[in-house]
């Protein structure tokens, strides 16, 4: 989500993104530049106890007040709903999105932090009308993530959300002026993003996980990958009918879960052309960053939120 409060302005260039959770602190820094390039200086995880009573002193240790840090919200605390953009100025458009919001969330608007999102329109169109995304968590949630910063002296600028950090990533794996879409498949269910020209076009959370496509059961696996497809089905036909001017080039899959053959089984059955992406590939680790198999997977939410750019950034 945007800037919260403004800071003094960090010593390093780009973003230091942190998750701060029971037992661990996660952390990446990373930079872009002009064309395109991004560099991981520095990730890793620290523990820290339940409290975060060590939290203050880890972030000593990793000098986090030189940076512009941002961190990223987990599922269950906030909410990425369509709504139809509003004809109005851009100074009134987050009030006129509150009103929009107001009975489609379960608590009184008021007590909801929201922002937006746009989805350009196909610029070849005459149509006026588009849609966007807009994201609310409730207040509470968002002045917890303050407080537990401030209290690790931790200068946080900014809220960000799981979409738009891998939106970061999957952009970096677009070949010109086609649509990319991106299968991240995590523990408690897959994300999949589509990006056009860097952009966020559509997002879903699907129910399946790691653990059913590895299931020991050939029952549970086959039930965990027709479900994937299907659900893949039913996101491509809904996005070439809402954006006919997107011709989708492949779908990137990160990390594929080995020996489960989902990215031979999904290309068989979808008619596009799909792909195990490799991190190396689209970013410079840099020599302080030491990563063992499938570690930068396990940071992708911080890998992809410290590659926030201001220009397409919640």
């Amino acid at each position: 989500m945007r800037r919260l409060f403004r800071r003094r302005r960090s010593r390093e260039e780009g973003w230091l993104a942190i998750s701060l959770q029971p037992g661990a602190l996660n952390f990446a820094h990373g930079v872009c530049d002009s064309a395109g390039k991004c560099r991981i200086s520095r990730c890793g995880t620290r523990a820290v106890d339940d409290s975060f009573k060590e939290a203050e002193k880890v972030a000593k240790e990793l000098e986090l007040d030189r940076y512009r840090c941002l961190t990223v919200l987990s599922p269950d605390q906030y909410q990425l709903l369509l709504v139809e953009a509003p004809n109005v100025p851009p100074a009134e458009l987050k009030t006129a999105v509150r009103w929009k919001m107001k009975d489609m969330l379960d608590y009184h608007v008021e007590d909801a932090t929201i922002d937006v999102l746009d989805i350009p329109p196909d610029p070849s169109s005459g149509k006026r009308n588009h849609s966007m995304y807009a994201v609310a968590a409730r207040n509470g949630v968002i002045q917890t993530w303050v407080a537990r910063c401030e209290a690790a002296r931790i200068p946080l600028s900014v809220i960000d959300i799981p979409e738009t950090a891998q939106r970061n990533i999957a952009a970096l794996f677009e070949p010109p002026d086609r649509g990319l879409a991106f299968l991240y498949v995590g523990a408690a269910h897959a994300l999949l993003t589509i990006n056009f020209r860097g952009e966020l076009y559509l997002a879903r959370r699907i129910e399946t996980t790691v653990e059913q496509l590895l299931s020991d059961s050939a029952l549970v696996q086959e039930d965990a990958r027709g479900r994937l497809l299907l659900e893949l089905q039913r996101s491509f036909d809904h996005f070439d009918r809402q954006f006919p001017f997107v011709g989708l080039a492949k779908l990137v899959i990160g990390p594929e879960p080995k020996d489960t053959g989902v990215a031979g089984y999904l290309a068989q059955n979808l008619g596009l052309s799909v792909e195990q992406g490799r991190l190396e590939d689209v970013l410079d680790f840099g020599p302080q960053v030491a990563l063992v198999g499938d570690e930068a997977w396990r940071l992708f939410y911080v890998l992809g939120a410290a590659l926030r750019s201001e220009a397409k950034a919640l």
